[in-house]
C-alpha cells in the first residue's frame, strides 16, 4: 500500500511515541526528533510504500536513540492484558463454538496495537466491547473450505498481545484440521510486535513451526524479509495474515498463493482501501 497525506501525522504522532518510549532525557528527545522531521521531509513521497517507510523511521529512532526495543513494556503489556482477560473469552467462546467465533475473536484481538492508537487507549474495554460485533467483509466460510484441502499454511502473526488470541484459534484449527501451521513472528523488535519469545511463552511452539520473517519489519517488507520466507509464502496451501502492516506489505507484493487477511482496521487510509469504516472486522480472502 503507498503513503496518504493522512499517513504523515500518523508516522509523526507514532515518532513522538517511539522516542518517548525509547529515551526519557528531553534533550536526546529533541534530537531524535530534529531527526525525524528531516527523515520525513526527505522520504515521505508519492508512491512511497506506507509500512516500508515506517519501518525505516523506527529502525532510524532505535538506532538514534540507542534503545533496540522502545516498545519493550508496551508489549509485555499487551500480553499481560490478553492473558488476563482469556477466560472471559474462553467462556464467551463457549457459548457458540465456530471457527467464525475463534476467527473473529482473532481479529478482535488485533486491536491490541500501540502502532496504530494512542498508547492511553483502554485495550480491554474495547476488545470486550468488540467481540460481539459482525465482520464487515466475512470469508470464514471460504477459510473453512480452504483448512478442509490444506496440508500446510503460514501464520503471520502481528502485535504482542493479539497472539494470545491468535492461540486460541490455531489451537481450533489444529482440533478441527489436519493440517500443519508455521507461525512467523518478527525476527526482532519493532513497534510491539510479538517475537519469538512470545511465541515461546505461549506454547505456541507445541502447536506449531516457529520460525522469523527474517526482518524487524512494520508487516511484511519484501525487500527485508528472508528469502525462506519469501520462497515458503509460495509453497504453502494458503496464508493467514493478521494486522494491517501485513496487509500494506503484502498488498505490494506479487504473492500467487491465496492470503485470508484478519485485520481491525484502525485507519482511515486502510478503511478506505477496503472501501469499510473505521474500526471494522475484516476476514477476506484476497482475489489473485
Amino acid at each position: 500500500m503507498k503513503v496518504s497525506y493522512e499517513c504523515a501525522s500518523c508516522m509523526m504522532r507514532q515518532s513522538r511515541e517511539a522516542i518517548e518510549n525509547a529515551v526519557e532525557d528531553t534533550e536526546k528527545r529533541m534530537d531524535a526528533t530534529v531527526k525525524v522531521l528531516s527523515y520525513i521531509e526527505e522520504n515521505f513521497k508519492k508512491g512511497v510504500q506506507s509500512n516500508k517507510l515506517g519501518t525505516d523511521l523506527h529502525t532510524m529512532i532505535m538506532n538514534e536513540t540507542k534503545n533496540s526495543d522502545p516498545y519493550k513494556q508496551l508489549r509485555e503489556n499487551g500480553n499481560r492484558i490478553a492473558q488476563k482477560i482469556v477466560p472471559k473469552i474462553r467462556k464467551h467462546i463457549e457459548e457458540n463454538p465456530t471457527l467464525e467465533q475463534y476467527v473473529k475473536v482473532a481479529v478482535v484481538g488485533n486491536i491490541i496495537d500501540f502502532g496504530a492508537l494512542e498508547q492511553d487507549t483502554d485495550m480491554e474495554k474495547m476488545i470486550m466491547d468488540n467481540i460481539d460485533k459482525e465482520a464487515v467483509i466475512n470469508d470464514t466460510q471460504l477459510l473453512d473450505e480452504s483448512l478442509k484441502s490444506a496440508t500446510k499454511i503460514l501464520y503471520l502473526a502481528d502485535n504482542g498481545g493479539e497472539i494470545v488470541f491468535d492461540k486460541l484459534l490455531i489451537e481450533k484449527i489444529k482440533q478441527d484440521y489436519d493440517v500443519e501451521i508455521i507461525l512467523a513472528v518478527k525476527k526482532g523488535p519493532i513497534l510491539n510486535d510479538a517475537l519469538l519469545a512470545d511465541a515461546k511463552n505461549l506454547k505456541l511452539d507445541e502447536l506449531t513451526t516457529l520460525i522469523t520473517t527474517g526482518a524487524a519489519s512494520v508487516g511484511i517488507v519484501e525487500d527485508y524479509v528472508s528469502d525462506e520466507l519469501k520462497d515458503l509464502m509460495e509453497n504453502v496451501d494458503f496464508i493467514i495474515s493478521k494486522g494491517m502492516g501485513n496487509y500494506e506489505g503484502l498488498s505490494e507484493m506479487e504473492v500467487n498463493t491465496p492470503i485470508f487477511y484478519l485485520l481491525t482496521t484502525k485507519c482511515n487510509v486502510i478503511s478506505k482501501e477496503l472501501k469499510v469504516g473505521v474500526k471494522s472486522i475484516v476476514i477476506m480472502k484476497s482475489v489473485n
